[in-house]
């Protein structure tokens, strides 16, 4: 697929992972770009192991199979390293978002030597503090959306904070918590990349 990006979502079932990449692929469409958005099916049971799928791209998407070779890999459930080969396939030019408070030095212990960025964002601890309670994918997204460069900061904003008050048109606390996720998620994304570049520079 040229003029594109690809993304695959490790999570378990009840986390949102599904849902982000699905919200991705709205926020995308709205922008003008040609999207798909779609889950891997298998046991749909929580807590269960799952996949996600996106693709983005400028041209006309004429491929319908699973991603097998992303740019980028979103890991919702930081436990699925022990057990899912999160970065099978990977390109080398991409990277790995993974939700823990772990740092990426930790993480990068557990890629089977994945010599491509890896980033670290504490999903859940941005989550608690934003909403009360760990819904890790909104921040997710966001931290996606920080590291892909799919669309700028203000236009994915403007375009969820849209999407939000549709939804959650009777809960204008759950719209002000998301919204609210997303910006954290966003500054610690770009605080994170930040430190990448130069320590990449040095």
């Amino acid at each position: 697929m040229k003029n594109g990006i690809e993304i695959r979502w490790h999570g378990r079932g009840g986390q949102g992972a599904k849902t982000a990449a699905l919200l991705l692929a709205d926020v995308a469409f709205k922008t003008g770009q040609n999207v798909q958005g779609f889950p891997e099916y298998g046991p749909e049971r929580m807590g269960a192991p799952i996949t996600a799928y996106n693709r983005i791209s400028t041209d006309p998407i004429r491929v319908h199979s699973n991603i097998y070779h992303p740019d980028y890999v979103a890991v919702v459930d930081e436990t699925l390293l022990g057990t899912v080969d999160v970065t099978a396939g990977l390109k080398k030019t991409g990277a790995i978002i993974v939700n823990t408070s772990k740092s990426r030095e930790e993480i990068a212990q557990h890629l089977d030597g994945y010599p491509g960025k890896v980033y670290t964002v504490d999903a859940r601890k941005i989550s608690v503090s934003a909403l009360g309670k760990n819904f890790p994918n909104s921040p997710m997204l966001a931290a996606v959306v920080a590291v892909s460069k799919i669309m700028p900061r203000d236009t994915f904003i403007a375009e969820m904070a849209a999407s939000y008050q549709h939804k959650f048109a009777k809960k204008p606390e759950v719209i002000e918590g998301n919204m609210k996720a997303l910006e954290m998620a966003f500054d610690e994304m770009e605080r994170s990349m930040e430190q990448d570049k130069m320590e990449r520079s040095a």
